[in-house]
């Protein structure tokens, strides 16, 4: 498997651990303390996969990204990631026009982070 698939497929893990322990104690009733325990348990997890992804993927390390490449993949799949769970497990808003647009953007800021200037 190259790099640049391992980097995008544990960033992909990643940040399903994420937007559980940021968003998915608004499906719980429990007391705040654990609450918070439980989403440091899950962060721990996040970093588990977040850690190894910027590692594989840098190019300081041998990888194919540079530092703002990785960042700009991690924002596109933290909010790909995020609006499918939100789509199927919190049922939340639809996917609007609006949202379409804002996906477009995003997709394009990747392009350009991948643009070699001359």
């Amino acid at each position: 498997m190259s790099r640049a698939l391992m980097t995008v497929l544990l960033l992909v893990v990643s940040n399903i651990f994420m937007t559980f322990a940021w968003y998915g104690n608004l499906k719980l009733d429990w007391p705040l303390y654990l609450i918070i325990l439980c989403s440091w348990g899950l962060a721990l997890f996040e970093y588990c996969f977040m850690i190894p992804a910027n590692r594989v993927g840098s190019q300081i390390n041998g990888g194919p990204f540079s530092l703002m490449q990785l960042k700009i993949i991690q924002e596109a799949v933290s909010l790909t990631v995020f609006t499918v769970i939100v789509a199927t497990v919190f049922k939340g808003d639809p996917i609007r026009w609006n949202h379409l647009v804002a996906f477009g953007f995003i997709l394009l800021a990747v392009f350009f982070a991948f643009l070699q200037p001359k």
